[in-house]
């Protein structure tokens, strides 16, 4: 496989790669967070409190966990409707996944800050912190380096939250990762989630959920990472797995967060039309 890094710049057909919602995808710049850790004492008793009481207490429909390779490098995408998805998929799937989060959840301070913190590493998060660097390219090379010791990571191709409950276009920095590391990926498709938690709620609701998860996709079918035709074609593929699984109504487009500053909105304006 091609180490190449993946230049979102160079595919003008598609958006700048965001392919968690937790890294901001924008002109911010972060840090490289540190090597993926190995699991300690916190995300063990932590998982093996919180697995049976979620279960239990939401009694999720988990179907095709066979699909998820108990060793070995996998990436889980999915469709992403709440931020609840970050929990559910880490405690339904049956090995460890990580995915990222916010680095202020692993920086508080007093008894709240504690809380987060151990919360946030007993389900294997890894928290990116602001500094120097693209947004979207240090969260792929997070994700890389949990791939690259033969872990499980969770990324969300369509970059942040559905708020319409509608699937949108995948990024390709999904492609890239698993073309770059030669991970197998496995499609997940969540439905229900944004009934627990739904957006601006603080506190979860008991709701029944289901969650899906598909038959390994080998991209590398399609080319090779340095390809934005193959990272392209590997997106669709998944995306439309994704699909198959949840039955969502496809938006045809991707899921933009309005742009912040005005340094946001010159960049969007151009790139607009630039695809005219």
């Amino acid at each position: 496989m091609t180490g190449a890094k993946h230049d979102p710049a160079s595919e003008p057909e598609t958006a700048p790669d965001a392919p968690v919602e937790q890294v901001p995808a924008s002109d911010e710049i972060v840090e490289l967070p540190a090597k993926p850790k190995r699991p300690g004492f916190v995300y063990f008793l932590g998982y093996g409190i919180m697995a049976p009481i979620a279960r239990l207490v939401f009694r999720p429909r988990i179907t095709g966990k066979e699909n998820i390779p108990r060793e070995g490098r996998v990436i889980l995408a999915s469709n992403h409707l709440s931020f609840i998805d970050s929990i559910v998929i880490p405690l339904t799937a049956p090995r460890r996944v990580q995915f990222l989060a916010k680095s202020t959840y692993f920086t508080g301070t007093g008894f709240k800050g504690w809380v987060s913190r151990q919360f946030f590493t007993s389900i294997g998060a890894i928290g990116v912190e602001r500094g120097a660097g693209q947004a979207a390219q240090v969260a792929l090379d997070a994700g890389k380096e949990v791939l690259d010791v033969d872990g499980a990571f969770a990324i969300y191709p369509e970059g942040t939250r559905s708020l319409d409950g509608r699937l949108y276009r995948g990024r390709t920095g999904v492609a890239w990762l698993a073309l770059t590391t030669g991970a197998v990926v496995v499609p997940v498709g969540l439905i229900g989630t944004q009934e627990i938690m739904p957006v601006g709620s603080k506190m979860p609701r008991i709701r029944r959920i289901s969650v899906k998860f598909g038959e390994p996709i080998d991209v590398s079918v399609h080319g090779t990472a340095d390809s934005g035709r193959a990272r392209r074609k590997a997106t669709d593929d998944i995306m439309a797995a994704i699909h198959g699984l949840t039955g969502q109504e496809l938006a045809h487009s991707y899921n933009e967060s309005p742009p912040t500053t005005v340094v946001q909105r010159v960049k969007r304006a151009i790139w607009w039309r630039e695809l005219r």
